[in-house]
């Protein structure tokens, strides 16, 4: 995903700031509800999901297996992360102190990531003419754009009589609309927005029903069986179709193919979706903390993903041998760890989670005992 700039498929996860439960604090009159560990553990856990996929990239046209892995994983992992985005925007109501937390959150990060990595295109792609442009949102980029607008149309889901059936219109009828164009990745924004919507209907029982060990023993077998879908799909099926970022008619499909495509991909990314979060740890674990920077993961791995492949490091003999694959997958893997990190964290804080108070409005910023729960 995320391999083109014109099919944008990456990750990510909800927008740390704009979606996460807040950690416990105290300010003398009111505490704030703490961080849900089983939560940061499912975003910490797809975010490497999201890295090592695009780790697999390059490798996939040399190896079968690898291309079945990656479109395995690409079928769940981004929507995992929507799911959990929707979740925890059902409070959002357009109130003062939440849309000053969309524009600081999400909107001033899209506007600084997006120029980062034009420039970085632009050294780094030996391509110093490539466009500035802040409506085609550049790889990993993307996702901002698209948590803004579904953050923003929260409200609307909340009103709608069957608000999942009409999120599935959107976008089928995306999936067979040509002519929408490009700006904002418009067309995933619609295509993936079911996931986003299902997860603002969700509530915390129904997650807690996942740990019935029915379901967890079920979700073995669905889980090989998708697996050898996968591999058996590979020669069958492009990867592009997981991407969401083109009609059925730019991908050389008849129209209704576009219709039936959108609800296979969605049933599919949600019941994988399903499996994967049956077997997150419910407690605190070694990597719990990583779960609250998962955005700076996100939005930084993205440069060492593309250095990888402009720098050709993909060309080096031993990465194309089953022990490379293994040590690529390793390596994404501990790298979007490493960028989760607290360290990490602090030194790119002014980038991710910019403080603009000084922008805003006395009135419009969040009150000492709802501070960052919103």
């Amino acid at each position: 995903m995320l391999h083109v700039r014109n099919q944008r498929a990456s990750l990510p996860a909800a927008r740390a700031t704009a979606a996460d439960p807040p950690p416990t604090v105290t300010d003398g009159s009111a505490r704030v509800k703490p961080r849900d560990p089983y939560f940061d553990n499912a975003k910490y856990l797809a975010i490497v999901l999201v890295a090592v996929g695009h780790a697999w990239t390059p490798l996939r046209d040399d190896s079968r297996t690898a291309s079945a892995l990656y479109l395995f994983v690409y079928t769940f992992h981004m929507p995992a992360f929507i799911l959990i985005a929707g979740y925890f925007s059902r409070s959002f109501t357009g109130r003062p102190d939440q849309l000053k937390r969309l524009i600081t959150g999400i909107g001033v990060p899209y506007l600084l990531f997006e120029t980062g990595y034009i420039l970085f295109k632009r050294w780094g792609g030996d391509d110093p003419d490539y466009p500035f442009s802040i409506l085609d949102p550049y790889y990993v980029t993307w996702f901002l754009v698209a948590l803004f607008v579904w953050r923003l149309t929260a409200p609307i889901w909340r009103i709608v009589r069957w608000p999942i059936p009409v999120s599935l219109a959107i976008a089928a009828l995306a999936s067979v609309s040509p002519h929408l164009g490009d700006d904002l990745n418009i067309q995933r924004v619609l295509q993936l927005l079911p996931f986003f919507v299902l997860g603002m209907h969700l509530r915390r029982e129904h997650f807690e029903r996942l740990r019935d060990l029915r379901l967890r023993l079920l979700a073995v077998p669905v889980t090989l069986g998708a697996l050898a879908v996968a591999y058996w799909a590979v020669p069958r099926m492009h990867h592009s179709w997981l991407y969401r970022t083109h009609s059925a008619q730019e991908l050389g499909a008849p129209g209704w193919t576009g219709v039936a495509m959108t609800l296979a991909t969605f049933g599919c990314g949600l019941l994988l979706t399903l499996c994967f979060l049956a077997y997150v740890p419910r407690h605190r674990v070694w990597f719990t903390a990583l779960g609250a920077g998962t955005i700076y993961g996100y939005l930084l791995h993205g440069f060492i993903a593309k250095g990888s492949r402009w720098w050709d490091w993909y060309e080096v003999d031993w990465v194309n041998s089953p022990g490379g694959r293994v040590v690529v997958t390793l390596i994404g893997a501990a790298v979007i760890t490493l960028l989760c990190t607290s360290p990490v964290r602090r030194v790119f804080r002014f980038l991710v989670e910019p403080s603009m108070d000084w922008a805003f409005k006395q009135d419009a910023l969040p009150a000492p005992s709802r501070a960052a729960g919103r």
